[in-house]
């Protein structure tokens, strides 16, 4: 019997893999469709949808009017619409340039929120709960209102947290500092109790967590979770041109939560199909436990303000997200589009880079097709 994986409440079957295949660095292994239990005409479909649904994303054109001043570095160019699709771990669909290490926007946020749990597992935080002002000194949490920011309501951005960061103010009010994507002025409301997307209070977390750990966070990244999942050598993630601080005499760039403002987790589709495979098998690769199981299933439960939405993670319990998938399927997402689609019902990564954002509900209903019959 499968054992049972509890998510938003709901009693769920977890899915396994056949027979404990993991893919070791620089290699891995495809498998027929068939053997992997998906009809093969009704897969071919699914990735011929997938490359007719190719991104229109232009850095130069779209980037500064959609978010305005660019703080970090940008690529001048980008790979065409890929993707990978696993079941069981093996490869059963890849398409387009799969080794093109380009920006994934927001997707980075779940990485983040990955390394957050390397913390608490670490015992730099002791509860998720506890207010950040009990571990940071540095001048950010020292107001009565971000003194009661908790890391939990960074990682569900509900933290409210007032401020400048790296010459961007979480009010997000102004159109040079951030293009179409600025708001009105609102009334800021209690920590922990309105959700609000904001990437400043997001890169706040991350200076929180450099400063916690006292190193990088791609270095933190790179040695506890890329290298032991064998992912390659390609992947950068990057701060802004003036995010560097000091760190015990060293200089070391805080990165960001994704590349609104440039910067961000660059990497190629082979690496987040790993990531996305350490994650559906609840933070275990082969026989070591790299992310804890309990901190998994907590970042997959509804925040109670967010928009089915977790601990920087997108979640589908009320089926808004993508009608056609599981309500127990999640995604780390991001502009561009670009996502890591995980379905622990049918043990399926997808990995998708540079699509059309309003055609991934499309693609998820042609992925459970192919796994279904229906």
């Amino acid at each position: 019997m499968l054992p049972l994986l509890l998510v938003g409440g709901a009693r769920l079957v977890q899915a396994q893999k056949a027979d404990g295949y993991w893919p070791a660095r620089g290699t891995w292994q495809h498998r027929p469709p068939s053997e992997l239990g998906f009809d093969r005409d009704k897969l071919r479909l699914a990735v011929a949808y997938a490359e007719a649904n190719g991104s229109a994303w232009d850095f130069e054109k779209d980037q500064v009017r959609t978010f305005g001043a660019v703080l970090g570095p940008l690529p001048k160019t980008r790979a065409a619409t890929n993707g990978i699709i696993l079941r069981h771990g093996y490869i059963a669909a890849e398409f387009g340039d799969t080794k093109a290490a380009d920006p994934v926007y927001s997707a980075a946020k779940s990485f983040l929120s990955t390394v957050c749990s390397l913390a608490v597992a670490q015992g730099l935080i002791h509860n998720v709960d506890d207010p950040v002002t009990q571990y940071i000194h540095d001048g950010g949490y020292d107001s009565p209102h971000n003194a009661k920011i908790t890391w939990k309501n960074h990682l569900q951005q509900a933290s409210e947290w007032e401020g400048n960061l790296w010459g961007k103010n979480a009010d997000f009010v102004g159109l040079e500092q951030f293009g179409n994507g600025r708001r009105e002025p609102r009334e800021i409301h209690e920590p922990g109790t309105y959700y609000e997307y904001n990437d400043v209070r997001i890169n706040r977390l991350s200076l929180s967590l450099l400063r916690l750990f006292g190193k990088g966070l791609p270095e933190v990244l790179k040695t506890e979770i890329m290298d032991p999942i064998g992912a390659s050598a390609d992947w950068r993630w990057l701060g802004y041109n003036n995010s560097v601080v000091e760190i015990g005499g060293r200089q070391i760039a805080s990165v960001s939560g994704g590349t609104r403002w440039g910067g961000g987790l660059w990497i190629d589709s082979g690496d987040l199909a790993r990531f996305g495979l350490l994650i559906l098998n609840r933070g275990k690769w082969d026989k070591r436990q790299l992310v804890s199981a309990e901190w998994l299933k907590d970042a997959v439960t509804p925040s109670e303000h967010g928009p089915d939405y977790g601990y920087l993670w997108w979640l589908n319990t009320q089926r808004k997200q993508w009608p056609s998938g599981p309500a127990t399927s999640f995604a780390a997402l991001g502009n561009g589009s670009n996502c890591i689609w995980i379905d622990p019902d049918h043990d399926i990564v997808f990995v998708w880079h540079w699509y059309r954002n309003q055609a991934m509900d499309g693609m998820v209903q042609r992925i459970v097709a192919a796994v279904t019959g229906e």
